[in-house]
């Protein structure tokens, strides 16, 4: 095969082939379009819901003193 059929897309447009420079993306526009996505909410990871009342975070059962 040529380089240009293993050309991947970008993993964000998914128009043009990634650039090494931006890898997975095809330039600084996407990379930037795809980390606001992230800072935004529009991407989220998978996870158990939050209870209010515990905590956010507070994975510690030992309450013991330092």
């Amino acid at each position: 095969m040529s380089p240009v059929q293993d050309a991947r897309p970008c993993v964000f447009c998914r128009k043009h082939p990634v650039e090494a420079k931006w890898r997975p993306f095809c330039s600084e526009r996407c990379k930037v379009q795809d980390l606001a996505h992230w800072a935004d909410g529009t991407y989220r990871v998978a996870a158990e819901p939050v209870n209010p009342a515990t905590g956010a975070g507070d994975h510690n059962t030992d309450t013991s003193e330092y």
